[in-house]
C-alpha cells in the first residue's frame, strides 16, 4: 500500500509541476484532448497502461 501511495504522490507532483510551469501549454493540450475521438483516447490509454505495466515488470522483476 505504501508503494501505491508513493506512486500516486509522485504522479500528482509531476502533474502539478507541469501545470505550475506551463499553464498555457497544459490548457492547450487539454483542449486538444477534448477534440480527440473516444477511440483515440482508448488506444492512448491502453498504450500508457501497457507501458506502465511493462516498466513495473522491468523494475520489480
Amino acid at each position: 500500500m505504501s508503494d501505491f501511495l508513493a506512486a500516486l504522490g509522485l504522479a500528482l507532483a509531476i502533474e502539478g509541476a507541469l501545470y505550475a510551469m506551463f499553464p498555457v501549454t497544459m490548457k492547450k493540450m487539454l483542449l486538444q484532448v477534448l477534440a480527440q475521438p473516444y477511440s483515440h483516447m482508448r488506444i492512448g490509454g491502453t498504450l500508457a497502461l501497457a507501458a506502465g505495466v511493462g516498466l513495473l515488470w522491468l523494475v520489480r522483476g
